[in-house]
């Protein structure tokens, strides 16, 4: 019995790291572009095809996606029945193994200069179906919990796709190779929301799984 409660605290508890490692992540990598502007560039073009970060960013991102899986599992198995609960730790599950795979995009000169290849479709694909689980996570996260929750993810959802259309704005501009001086900020605080709503998931569940102890043993 303990071995397992142990387990699916360690499980949820990385739905915190996976947050923490991921701003981390956002930190650090940045710092090796000596010419990489984090307000005016967007997260991807860490990663881009031809940019001298993208094995580093593609193994601390192997990491995160590890992290999200176990937490996907750990939310799962916290459901105790609760329908939502554990179809919002499937989403997780699937979220994480989507980032796995994800497609690379081209630095925006190449795009501009029309280089784009099915790749950077497949980018943009796999950024909009990402966008959609995390939208689908959230809500079925919610509706597994109480009204303070419900609201606070709501506010979430709200400030995520506020700052997500502004960011999507932007696209074409980048496409063009053209000044993009927001789209950073706006893409890192949508990212933001919802790193901090993840660390919540997680204390939330964790209690919640605790409470289901009998005598909290």
């Amino acid at each position: 019995m303990q071995r397992t409660i142990n387990l699916h605290k360690f499980l949820l508890c990385c739905g915190i790291v996976s947050s923490i490692w991921y701003v981390a992540m956002n930190i650090f990598v940045p710092m090796q572009l000596g010419n990489y502007d984090v307000g005016s560039q967007t997260v991807s073009e860490l990663s881009a095809i031809g940019v001298p970060t993208r094995m580093m960013w593609v193994y601390m991102a192997a990491l995160y996606s590890l992290l999200i899986l176990l937490f996907g599992w750990g939310t799962w198995m916290a459901a105790n029945g609760n329908r939502s609960l554990r179809i919002a730790g499937a989403m997780l599950i699937l979220n994480g193994l989507i980032s796995v795979a994800w497609p690379p995009m081209h630095q925006r000169e190449a795009i501009a200069a029309g280089q784009g290849t099915l790749t950077d479709t497949m980018h943009i694909v796999f950024t909009f179906v990402s966008v959609l689980l995390m939208l689908c996570i959230i809500i079925f996260a919610a509706a597994a919990f109480g009204k303070r929750f419900r609201f606070y993810s709501l506010v979430t959802i709200v400030i995520l796709l506020v700052f997500g259309v502004l960011t999507g704005l932007s696209a074409s501009l980048l496409e063009k190779n053209l000044p993009t001086p927001m789209m950073g900020i706006w893409e890192r605080i949508s990212i933001g929301v919802y790193m901090i709503w993840i660390i919540s998931l997680s204390i939330t569940t964790l209690k919640h799984n605790m409470n289901q102890i009998p005598n909290g043993k």
